[in-house]
């Protein structure tokens, strides 16, 4: 953990082991054991610890593990609010990153629309999620929680003799309570990416 996004989570949870909240355990929420706290993150079992952030069998020093850090730093004891729901353009001072969230569910997703149709199912499962709200819109829908306070809505537009196939990503209202805005940026990106390992890409 010598990179610097290491040293980064390690200052993290320096600090939050040195001021360590007596209700973190429930505004993750998560289930604490001695000094370690379990819950899901991006589609895995999450572990934060002392000395590190695991999530599966691995420990991330990488920037999913700087976003469990920051977000176990800001918990609090607000609840998930999911609608209505926002682009990422709604929250406030999100305008330098814009085009950071904009492109990954674009990019990333967009080719392979057809395979993530397929495997709805089992991608809903594995993030705690659920079928997207009717007034998401598209061909298909789904709400997915890279964190357990953080939902997202993935909305689908499949390609037709006209158009290509399309994604947008959409924030649950109070996104911004849990993580800075330029975080949520990151959210959105990696659960991209989860979802793309998740299909084999």
């Amino acid at each position: 953990m010598s990179d610097n996004y290491g040293r980064i989570v390690q200052d993290n949870l320096r600090q939050l082991y040195g001021n360590l909240p007596i209700d973190l355990s429930r505004n993750l929420p998560g289930k604490q054991v001695g000094k370690q706290f379990y819950f899901a993150a991006f589609g895995e079992k999450c572990v934060i610890d002392p000395k590190g952030i695991i999530l599966g069998e691995e420990e991330y020093a990488s920037v999913l593990g700087l976003i469990v850090s920051v977000y176990a730093l800001i918990a609090n004891s607000e609840n998930c609010v999911l609608s209505p729901l926002k682009s990422f353009k709604e929250f406030p001072d999100s305008a330098s990153h814009a085009s950071a969230s904009a492109m990954p569910s674009s990019k990333f997703l967009r080719p392979h629309v057809a395979k993530i149709k397929k495997a709805q199912q089992r991608i809903v499962k594995t993030f705690s999620g659920g079928k997207g709200p009717s007034e998401a819109g598209g061909d298909f829908s789904f709400i997915l929680y890279p964190l357990p306070k953080i939902a997202l809505c993935y909305i689908f537009y499949e390609a037709d003799d006209d158009f290509p196939a399309s994604v947008r990503c959409l924030y649950s209202n109070n996104a911004n309570q849990f993580m800075p805005v330029s975080g949520l940026a990151d959210v959105s990106e990696y659960t991209s990416r989860q979802i793309l390992k998740f299909i084999g890409h």
